[in-house]
């Protein structure tokens, strides 16, 4: 259960009196950095701090988090540390700026980094940021369906909202084992039964990613729906059939790229996600991480092609985070060439074009030249 949550001056005055904005803060922020190597309950940084107020204390976690100062795990919810929390030394995060409109827009939130050490940078979604909104769902146990073209940001988006999380890719080939785990020889010899991501997450409470789920055949992923039911409970046929009860923090999640070949959504597999959320490429993310505008405005152009049926694949934003890459490595040239040539062959001819169009120069694929 949530802490009750308090204002973040609630508790914010030391035993002498001190008033000083910010002192919560600071005690939380030092207490996680003198503890580096721990995940640290609400409660036990309540305690160590001798602090009046378990939800002040709560609140300072979740701005730490929010600023990506902490990782935040649920089921309890549960803080570490990152660098950036020990690099800051304790100094409150900044506010985060409003938009330029006149509203009382969302500002862009401060980048929340994913376990790879990559920055992610939130979106806004239902009055809040995309991994608030998927942190909010997690604490509710409303399964969440994610969509959109493959390289949108997906993955990026629940392993920046998760840190806690679990990845099953799926494919065609993917079979139940995959989920439950299955026997593995021993190097002297005998066999020994190795758990599976789903039996994993159940157990320790943590959250499942089921990524390109419409690849997985329906009957293996018939597997998911006693754990995400109000059961959530499963069996191992294949070991015991031992049972296996979902403890508190267990979550799933999927991902789904429509229009793959071979993605399939059956209906079972959509009504057993409440929320179903669109996810598109971040064009002003791109043009902020250093992506040129004219490829930007042919990625537009070419998405375009894509939702009218003119073409089957376009660029998203993984494929122009890799050409700015290219093109600070070997230059611009090549940056645009290796674009087109990473289009299917039957649309290389379309993305070939709206490079040209775009660029205003002649394009032609990385291709091997002549010896020296």
């Amino acid at each position: 259960m949530e802490p009750a949550t308090a204002p973040d001056t609630a508790d914010d005055t030391p035993p002498g009196g001190d008033r000083r904005p910010g002192y919560l803060y600071r005690q939380v922020a030092a207490y996680l950095a003198s503890h580096p190597d721990q995940v640290l309950k609400v409660g036990e940084v309540t305690t160590a701090i001798a602090a009046r107020s378990t939800g002040a204390v709560f609140e300072a976690l979740k701005k730490m988090a929010a600023a990506g100062y902490a990782t935040h795990q649920t089921g309890p919810h549960r803080f570490q540390i990152t660098n950036a929390g020990i690099d800051a030394a304790g100094a409150m995060p900044p506010p985060a700026p409003r938009s330029s409109g006149g509203g009382r827009g969302v500002g862009r939130r401060r980048p929340v980094p994913r376990p790879n050490g990559d920055l992610y940078f939130p979106r806004r979604l239902a009055g809040a940021t995309d991994v608030d909104v998927l942190r909010r769902l997690r604490d509710k146990r409303i399964p969440v369906l994610l969509y959109g073209p493959p390289g949108t940001g997906k993955t990026a988006l629940v392993e920046a909202a998760f840190p806690d999380l679990l990845t099953v890719a799926g494919t065609g080939d993917t079979v139940v084992e995959d989920f439950l785990g299955n026997f593995i020889p021993l190097p002297g010899g005998g066999y020994e039964f190795v758990y599976g991501p789903l039996v994993t997450a159940m157990r320790e409470g943590r959250a499942l990613l089921i990524d390109d789920a419409t690849l997985i055949p329906p009957k293996v992923l018939a597997v998911l729906y006693p754990a995400m039911d109000g059961r959530r409970v499963i069996t191992i046929p294949g070991y015991r059939n031992e049972r296996v009860e979902a403890v508190d923090g267990f979550y799933v999640i999927a991902g789904h790229n429509p229009g793959v070949h071979g993605a399939i959504l059956t209906e079972a597999l959509a009504s057993r996600f409440e929320v179903h959320i669109e996810v598109t490429t971040d064009w002003d993310l791109a043009r902020h991480l250093g992506v040129p505008a004219p490829a930007v405005q042919a990625a537009i152009a070419l998405n375009a092609d894509l939702a009218a049926g003119r073409v089957s694949w376009a660029p998203q934003l993984r494929e122009l985070l890799g050409f700015a890459r290219v093109r600070k490595t070997l230059g611009l040239p090549a940056a645009i060439g290796n674009l087109a040539g990473r289009a299917p062959e039957d649309d290389r001819s379309a993305v070939t074009a709206a490079l040209q169009q775009h660029f205003g120069a002649d394009v032609t694929a990385l291709t091997l030249g002549k010896q020296r």
